[in-house]
Formats: structure tokens, sequence, C-alpha cells
């Protein structure tokens, strides 16, 4: 017995020994790739000695006696923090994630192809003026010199990641860099899954005066009717609405309803600012990932010092301050896609009808190669309104009419972007009025430009904006047959048309993704805008006092209270509040009564410590679904998130829109009081099953948790807790601190889409600017700057952005000298 024992001791040593070493292992490779930022390197392709300082944040700041070099130094800073994540970008737009990720990405790679990002990206490399062809390339150079550094010193392939799965890496050009920005276009645009959803939701309904309830315009004077989606494409069938879309994939660029773009962005003279200098405050809003999509930092160019947020891939500063000029960005919302039903030839499939009769598509074979698996071989199809998409995705087939297929116009797909161009004039620009021309060849994603400089502020839509015909059936907010000349794009606005607004007399300018014209179609901008709740709270922070402060725009930015809430609660709860008597302990009856005493008594601030928020969150959620569920049926599933203005129109009643709150398929007439009532016990058994029934001992920030996740290793056991960074957050759907729900069981409120970066400019005294990122600098889960700055973003809290040399030395960790080779 002794002797057995003694046996399995030295076995289970033996093991435990085996997986220490094979831990130590992992590591030991993991950590080959965490980059050396002190050392001495001679590389191939540089111009001029490039220095990149890192402080200790790990901002870098590059310095460098010619632009080449400033931009060399870029590429190679982000290869050295981020190189997992730009080759994934990479190989998105390409539609070359199945080669590594098998055949779980097999739907997004089908997509991208569609669109052929990457073939129009490297079209459009000709199209660039000479500044940034040179910056291009410069940046590439950059990049490659980073992988021939760990190619040849063996740096464990550059990232973790690279260990796990088998990608291999060719060297960046500078087509990759245009295909980025195209994909983060893909990132920001959602029009034409609106006008999906709009023409299912009219399929589905009864009654098709209710569409605009559940899909409202914006305030102000809009459209009074449309056309029934089913007299545009005859021979669907109202019935056919129950087509799910395919799992979305984390790595799918193609936001969920909802979430794509989103951002804040305010400006304030000289004579409104305390100080008696501009501000400028801005807070872009993407997907939560780990790392951030945002990295920091400073280029010291020719024309002067830039600093700011940069995303890996793109060799400009996307948000930021030189000396003279800062910028902001908010997505502009533009209407820039348009689907379009084209019509088969019936004797000849490979020919669909135009104006002119009918005509061949244009088509080009394309191999998807997937790990482990044959390859499969697409036909691409373009017309000449644009690519065709694949039926299978996003509710296509619900509103294709048999013998015909979509195809989608959109501004991005241009084989001539010269977006690249514009971005890095800006960077070069020194007064509001230089950058407002500098900008102008910006193609998309449409964005709203915020401005200042030492004495003016400025806002301007940068973006192509389609010119329409105005006897456009749908005015594009629908589907449309293709083969109808009023329903093609005849090109697109002047830049001259974007809206602009230009020192105004009030000295303050703003936007939260709000309606910034109204305008008539067709040159109205868009019907669908991502805001009609934030822009009331902004509007009272900026008027509430005669002067801002660099102080009181970062409260702005982190301001939870919800104007939805204030709003929305006395009206659904206007019969509820203390009404019978009190009911017995333990009843749904007194649990409901405690319920409504808290929400009563709160001021709609959705802190993440407080118990209201949740279940406020938790009752809205639960009452739009009883109003829509019986109406849309399947449909209903999209609806994800609750729009304010369709609960406000129907307890209301605008226009008869309490018409919701009935049952249809019951027998008794159910009031809006009845729905709210329910929805409320709906909420409340939800609540107490997932957090339990002690309403005060609840914790907004327990279920409103930041996913800063990684968007491959994210769901792998253990290694999760190593790749993930979670945070309990303050603020919701509808407050400035936005932090965007997932409304997907079984966590629907966690924070999935907010401000990933956060900046106020002070240039009354610049170097009090600051800036800060959600996760940290790094890319490699074993660096220390892998998540140092996450703590910091969740608190409110921001670091110094300043451009003077010597404080950059003074605070160096690290320095980076880059000799060219002789």
């Amino acid at each position: 017995m002794g002797k057995l024992f003694r046996w399995l001791m030295r076995i289970a040593t033996a093991l435990v020994a085996l997986g220490v070493a094979a831990v130590m292992l992992v590591w030991f490779l993991a950590s080959q790739s965490l980059p050396d930022y002190d050392q001495t390197l001679t590389v191939e392709g540089l111009d001029a000695p490039v220095e990149i300082l890192r402080d200790n944040a790990n901002v870098p700041h590059i310095l460098s006696a010619s632009d080449g070099g400033v931009f060399f130094g870029l590429g190679y800073a982000h290869a050295q923090d981020r190189l997992w994540q730009m080759m994934v970008l990479r190989r998105t737009a390409q539609g070359r994630l199945s080669e590594v990720f098998g055949a779980a990405t097999v739907p997004v790679d089908r997509l991208m192809r569609r669109y052929d990002l990457y073939r129009l990206a490297g079209q459009s490399v000709g199209a660039q003026d000479d500044l940034a062809l040179a910056a291009l390339e410069a940046y590439a150079a950059g990049v490659n010199a980073r992988l021939a550094e760990i190619n040849d010193r063996a740096l464990g392939r550059g990232a973790p990641e690279m260990f796990l799965f088998d990608m291999p890496v060719a060297p960046w050009r500078p087509a990759d860099s245009i295909a980025v920005i195209k994909l983060m276009a893909v990132q920001l645009s959602g029009q034409f899954r609106n006008e999906i959803l709009r023409a299912r939701v009219s399929l589905a309904l009864s009654d098709p005066a209710r569409l605009v309830d559940i899909m409202p315009d914006m305030p102000g004077q809009g459209v009074a009717a449309l056309p029934e989606y089913a007299d545009l494409a005859p021979g669907v069938r109202r019935q056919a609405l129950a087509v799910p879309d395919l799992p979305r994939h984390p790595l799918d660029p193609v936001a969920a309803i909802g979430l794509a773009g989103a951002s804040n962005a305010w400006t304030a003279a000289p004579t409104r600012s305390a100080s008696g200098g501009t501000l400028l405050a801005n807070d872009p809003h993407l997907g939560f990932t780990a790392p951030s999509i945002w990295y920091l930092a400073r280029l010291e160019l020719q024309s002067g010092g830039v600093i700011g947020g940069t995303i890996p891939g793109i060799p400009a500063v996307l948000t930021g301050r030189s000396a003279r000029l800062g910028w902001g960005l908010t997505s502009a919302y533009v209407d820039d896609q348009d689907l379009h039903i084209e019509k088969l030839n019936p004797d000849n499939p490979e020919e669909y009808l135009t104006p002119d009769g009918y005509k061949r598509f244009e088509t080009r074979p394309s191999i998807i190669e997937i790990r482990d698996q044959p390859a499969i071989t697409l036909t691409l199809r373009w017309t000449e309104n644009g690519p065709v998409l694949p039926g299978g995705r996003f509710g296509l087939d619900a509103i294709t009419p048999p013998g015909h297929v979509v195809s989608l116009s959109w501004t991005a797909l241009s084989p001539n972007d010269t977006t690249m161009s514009a971005a890095l004039a800006l960077l070069e620009s020194d007064s509001v009025n230089a950058a407002m021309d500098a900008i102008e060849p910006f193609v998309a994603p449409a964005q709203n430009l915020s401005l200042v400089d030492h004495d003016t502020i400025a806002l301007k839509l940068v973006g192509a904006i389609p010119a329409r015909d105005p006897g456009h059936q749908s005015k594009g907010r629908l589907p449309s047959q293709g083969w109808r000349a009023e329903n093609r794009w005849t090109g697109t606005l002047p830049y001259a048309d974007n809206p602009e607004f230009v020192a105004p007399a009030g000295g303050i300018l703003g936007n939260t993704n709000n309606k910034i014209v109204d305008r008539p179609f067709p040159d109205h901008v868009s019907y669908l805008w991502g805001d009609s709740q934030r822009i009331q709270r902004w509007q009272r922070l900026m008027q509430s006092r005669e002067v801002h402060t660099r102080d009181s725009f970062i409260e702005a930015q982190l301001d939870p209270v919800s104007v939805t809430a204030r709003t929305l609660l006395p009206l659904i709860g206007a019969d509820l509040w203390f009404t019978g008597e009190a009911a017995p302990e333990g009843t749904s009856e007194r649990q409901r009564q405690e319920a409504l005493k808290l929400l009563a008594e709160w001021n709609g601030e959705m802190n993440e410590h407080l118990p209201e928020p949740l279940i406020y969150s938790a009752w809205l959620r639960a009452l739009q679904k009883r109003l829509i569920e019986d109406d849309l049926g399947p449909v209903a599933q999209e609806f994800a998130h609750v729009e304010p203005l369709f609960i406000e129109r129907v307890f209301r009643d605008v226009d008869g829109a309490s018409a919701w709150c009935d049952v249809r398929l019951s027998a008794r007439v159910e009031t809006c009081t009845d729905m709210a009532r329910l929805a409320l016990d709906d909420a409340l058994v939800w609540i107490g099953d997932t957090y339990g029934t002690a309403l005060e001992s609840l914790r907004w920030g327990d279920a409103h948790q930041a996913t800063h996740d990684h968007p491959v290793l994210g769901d792998v056991p253990v290694l999760r807790y190593f790749v993930n960074i979670r945070q309990s957050t303050s603020g919701g759907d509808n407050t400035l601190l936005r932090g965007r729900m997932s409304g997907q069981d079984p966590d629907p409120f966690e924070n999935v889409h907010g401000a990933g970066y956060r900046g106020v400019y002070d240039f009354a005294d610049p170097d009090s600017s600051v800036f800060v990122i959600s996760t940290g600098q790094s890319g490699h889960f074993l660096s220390r700057h892998y998540d140092d700055l996450a703590q910091l973003w969740r608190r409110g809290e921001y670091i110094p952005m300043s451009l003077d040399l010597d404080l950059a030395r003074a605070a160096s960790v690290g320095v980076t000298t880059l000799l060219p080779a002789q």
C-alpha cells in the first residue's frame, strides 16, 4: 500500500511539474513578443533618424528631421503594440479571416468579398495626393521594419496570439491603410440595415400608420407619407418575416442595429470660455474591444506637433490637436447607403434590368480558403448600382421578391477614395478655415468635424452625400426598384452644400449625433439620426452657465443623467404612483410598490452604485417588448434597444399611438396603464431571478459592465480572465456618458459601445489639455500597458496631453532610436 502511495505521489508531482513547465514555456514564448522600448536599431527604408519617446502611459512621442521619418516611426510603434490587431483588421477588409479562424468567420468573409473593399482600396492608392502617398509609404515601411525585426531576432512572432493561430503575415502596403479606413466606414454605417428593418416592419404591421410610431422621425418637419413597401416589391409575402440573421461573430465589422457609430463633441468660443481661449471636447463611440481600437500618439511634423487618437493601421491623428488647431469627430448619420431591388432576366439570370433594358452583371470569381475545410468559390456580382448582397444576411430574404436580388449603393465603395489625403492634410492645417478647405476630399465614413483654433469654432459635415432624384420612390428610406432611373444616384452633392456652422453668435457648438439640419428631400442629409435624447441634456448643461472651463466640459462628458428617464417615468407610471393600500410583505404587489417608491425619489442619474437605473431599464425593456410583440411577431426581436420616442408617442397617444397597448389576440381591451403594470411585474421577476429580490441592494454597475473583450480569445475558458477587461460603469443608452447596452439576453444591459477615447483641449493653456483611452496602449495581455488606463477611464480620469518636448523627455520611460541603414 505504501509503495502504491509513493508511486501516486511521484506521478502527481510529475504532473504538477509538467503543468508548471508548460505554463512557464507558454509565458516565455508569449513574453518574447513584448517590445523593448529602450533600444537603438538600424533599419531599412528610413530617410532620417527617428526617436520614439515613451511616456509613463506608453504614449509614443515620435520625432524626426523629416515627416517621412515621423510616419515611419508611427508605423513601427503601431506594429510594436498592436500588430495582432492590425493583421486582423487587414484580413477582415480582405475577407480572409477564415484562413485563420475556420468556418466560423465564413459569413464575414463572404460579405467583405462582396463589398470588394480591398480591391477598391488598392485602386484608391493612385487617387491620393503626394503628401498622403509619401506618408502611406513611410508608414508601411515602419510597419515592415518591425516585422523584419521580429523575424530577424525571433521575437515571439510579434504577438502571443500568433502562437495560437497560424496567421502568415505579409508586408504592409499603402492599400492596407486605406482598407482600414474603409473598414471603419463599415462599422460606422447603418443606413441599409435600417432600410431592411423598415421594410420588414411595414410588411408586418396591419396598420401602416403605426410605422411612424415604432420607427419615428426625429422631431421637426419630416416625411408625411411613404408608399407601402409591398407596392415597391411586388411578390413579397407579408407572412415571410421570420428570417433570422446569422449569429454575429465578434470579428464582424457590420454593427448590430442600434450599434453603428455615435459620439459627442462640443466647442466653446473665447466669449464663452472662462480662460478666454477656445475649448473642445470629443468622445467618439465605437464597440468596445480589448485592446481599444484607439491608440494615443504624438507626431512631431515639420509643420508642428500633433497629438491625439490614432487607429492602428492608419497614419493619421483622427481626433486631437496641434499647437494651433483642435479637431473632433462625431458620426454624421448621412444617408449614404441605398438598397436596390434588381430584377433578373427570367430568360437569363446572368442579366438584370436597367433603365435601358437588360444588362449582364459584372462578375468575378473569388476563392475563400477555410482552415481545415475545403475552399469555396464565390461569384461576385456587381450592378450599375453596386455589389449584389448575399440574401442570407440581415433578413434580406424576407424582403426580396422571387426573381430578384438586392444591390447596395454606398459612397465608401469608391475606387477613388481620397479620405486618407483629407485626414493627413488636416494635420498641417493651422486655422479653422484652412482645415475646412483641407478636409474637402473626405469621402467616407461621413462625419461631423468639430474645429477650434485660437479664435474661432466651427462644425462642418465632411463626407460625400449622395445626390438623389426628387422623384425617388422611397426617398432612400426603403429598398427601391433598381431599374427605375429616378431611384438611382446622380452623383454626390457639392462639398459647399454640406451643413456648416462657423463662429455662431451664441459661442457654443456641439453634436451628439442629433439632427443638425431640417432640409427637404433630396437635400435632407438623413431621415435617420443617432440621438434625440442626449442633445437635450447637453443643451441644458451648456446653457446653465455663461462661461465654460476645461473642467465643465469634462463634467459634461461624464454626465450620467438620463433625460429619457426623467421624461418617461412620469408618463408610464402616471396611474401607478402611490395608488392603493400598502400590500402585504413578500407579495408581488409590495415589490411593485417598493420599486415605484424608489423610482419616484430618483433624479434619473444612471449611477453605477444605484438600484434605480436597473429597475428603470428592466421596466422599459419589458414594456417595449409587451407593446410590440403581438403586432410585429418575430420582427420584434430586431428592436433590442428601447426607442424613447416610441414609448412617448404611445403614452401620450400621439395620432392614436396608444393602439399599441391593446393586445390584439385578447378579448378585452388593454390600456397603457395595464401594460405598464404588467411590464413592471415582468421586470421585477427578471431582476429577482437574476440579481435577487432585495431592491435596495441592487447595483446598476453589476449589470452595466463595460465589456472590453478580446474578439478572438474572449470566450476561451481560463484565458478569458487574462484577456478581457470588465468594469462596472455608470451611464446608459441615452446619457452623455454613453454606455450603449447590448440588448441581448442573457445580459441585456452590458455596456458594449461607448467612448473608447475622450479628449478635452483648452487653447488658453494647451498643455492643460487631457485625453484617455478605455484600455491601455498595448495589445499584449502580458504587458502592464494592456489595461493600465482602463481604471482611469472608468473613474473619469485623464492623462495630460502636452506638446512640450522637455516634458516628454522628462517623463520618458523608454527611448527607441531608429537609424537609417547605410
